[in-house]
């Protein structure tokens, strides 16, 4: 146990955390179990350790962060060492990579049962089903979601500004004031095209090639996120790897199942479980038709985030597939968004009709008052017609 308070204490005297994460504020940290899902790369082990710091002192042994990357938690359960903890004066337990444990789900609840005074938050791959797929989760345990830095947060990072963020409908009804508050500040269009090759994971700040780490991660995904939480064997993972890069290579539009199932050699109904595993992973966003999900055909499948376009083709990104991308990855958090009547226009929670569109075009488009143009290329907006980049501050 003193290792672990050791390896604690210069874990949380060594976080780093420039920019504090609205997640932070939207957990009830009252609750006793809390799960924070997330895909990889997206700071999981920085959030458990800044929340360490924020209400802990540093040697403070009411708290204990544990990686069940360590060995020593092979043939132990969880609940075992949970229970030494709470016997000692421990309250709250970060568990850091839970799915490494084999029966998590069952020592977690075994956790909570048994020692009444125990919080734990862990954290888990996005592919985990917290509550579907764990019944006896299903009661206890508030799950919650970490994604990667939105644009108002690389900004925030960058500049030292501290932006806040706006809701869909403040962003709609009162865009030009909004943007009028924010440009006095910073130029949005200077770090714009940065953001979107390199900031959507908080690990461009190391000082290695983002591109290799970013395509380790990816590779990260599937073979440890994919394989091992579905547990599908190792022999499938060159097809899984396939159809991601088919997928990545065709761009943003309706999949060809039966011709991506005849690529990778295998049945189309295995084509569609494996496009949702990548959903799942955050590797690709799925979009349908309004009114239907998986198992249906997707109408567009794209890239999560602007950031693994790069990676994966640089040479061969289309603008317009670039911004679209941008878009949904930034209405995913919260929002729905399903392809509308015509490919053009995207559908947001059922009632609002969204374009993307570029604000230099030469193109003499009639403006339909029923939609909202998201225009890039361009820092202000009128009316209907919004700069794409505000939507970046949604969270």
């Amino acid at each position: 146990m003193e290792a672990f308070f050791r390896t604690h204490t210069y874990l949380v005297e060594h976080t780093d955390a420039p920019v504090r994460r609205q997640l932070m504020d939207e957990i009830d940290w009252d609750d006793r179990l809390i799960g924070i899902k997330g895909t990889r790369g997206v700071g999981k082990t920085t959030f458990l350790l800044q929340y360490a710091k924020e209400h802990f002192d540093t040697h403070d042994r009411k708290c204990l962060y544990v990686n069940m990357n360590n060995f020593y938690f092979q043939g132990r359960g969880i609940s075992k060492f949970a229970g030494e903890f709470y016997r000692n004066g421990g309250k709250v337990l970060l568990i850091d990579q839970v799915f490494k444990e084999p029966d998590w789900s069952h020592e977690l609840r075994m956790c909570y049962d048994q020692y009444p005074g125990l919080k734990i938050v862990f954290t888990g791959s996005s592919v985990m089903r917290l509550k579907e797929e764990n019944p006896e989760l299903n009661n206890i345990v508030k799950s919650y979601n970490l994604r990667g830095f939105s644009f108002r947060e690389f900004i925030n990072l960058l500049t030292g500004n501290t932006f806040r963020s706006y809701t869909l409908d403040e962003i709609l009804g009162d865009h030009e004031r909004i943007t009028r508050t924010i440009l006095p500040k910073v130029s949005p269009m200077k770090y714009f095209q940065d953001y979107l090759h390199h900031g959507f994971y908080p690990f461009f700040r190391e000082h290695r090639n983002y591109s290799e780490n970013l395509l380790k991660t990816m590779n990260m995904m599937t073979e440890v996120d994919i394989l091992l939480i579905k547990q599908i064997e190792l022999k499938y993972l060159t097809k899984i790897k396939k159809l991601f890069y088919q997928l990545a290579v065709e761009g943003a539009k309706a999949p060809n199942i039966s011709q991506l199932a005849n690529d990778v050699e295998t049945s189309r109904a295995t084509v569609m479980n494996y496009i949702k595993y990548l959903a799942d992973a955050r590797l690709i966003n799925i979009i349908y038709p309004q009114g239907q999900e998986f198992p249906k055909k997707p109408s567009k499948v794209m890239l999560h985030n602007t950031n693994l376009m790069h990676a994966i083709y640089p040479n061969e990104i289309v603008r317009q597939d670039v911004m679209e991308t941008f878009f949904v990855n930034s209405l995913w958090k919260d929002h729905k968004v399903n392809q509308a009547g015509k490919d053009s226009y995207y559908l947001v929670d059922d009632r609002r009709k969204f374009r993307i569109c570029d604000a230099g075009s030469r193109s003499k488009m009639r403006n339909n008052p029923d939609i909202v143009y998201a225009r890039y290329n361009t820092e202000i907006g009128k009316d209907n017609q919004i700069p794409l980049w505000l939507l970046g501050f949604l969270y």
